[in-house]
């Protein structure tokens, strides 16, 4: 019985640290109302767009969440950084903005999905000794990592 308690509460922290929110802002707050004139603006001195952060963000996490729910061993890693950034800083579609935030969402609760139903603790049989409760941590950690440079990009723009 106590392990169930320790797996809910450990679920229900480990949600938190994904949704964001507590110890940083959530992606919700950092991206809300960005004008798209904005969204592929690079301040003097920053290598990277708001679009670039974004989209970086999304296909990170679909990354990991790749990576983690690869029972069928069809994961193929991403050549690093060629693909985990885009090259151009603006974003390719007037809906693009949109749609990889909506990615993000989707592919966040596919991942909760994983830690409702897995072994947080289990290595996984591919990769390097790597598990859930690790992933999880990992995109926590590398949101909010990025969440604060969207907000501190905004600052600079003007946002």
């Amino acid at each position: 019985m106590a392990e169930n308690a320790l797996k809910t509460d450990l679920l229900k922290q480990l949600r938190a640290l994904l949704d964001g929110g507590q110890a940083h802002a959530t992606l919700a707050d950092a991206v809300a109302d960005m004008p798209p004139a904005l969204q592929g603006s690079r301040p003097d001195g920053v290598p990277y767009s708001a679009w670039q952060l974004l989209e970086h963000l999304r296909i990170t996490q679909r990354d990991i969440l790749d990576f983690s729910d690869n029972a069928d061993g069809s994961y193929k890693p991403l050549e690093w950084p060629a693909q985990y950034w885009p090259a151009e800083a603006e974003p390719p579609t007037a809906d693009a903005w949109a749609s990889a935030i909506k990615a993000i969402q989707h592919d966040r609760q596919a991942f909760e999905s994983l830690l409702e139903t897995r072994d947080l603790v289990q290595p996984f049989p591919w990769g390097e000794g790597q598990n859930l409760l690790r992933e999880a941590l990992l995109i926590g950690d590398h949101n909010a990592y990025h969440i604060g440079e969207l907000v501190l990009l905004r600052r600079l723009l003007g946002a």
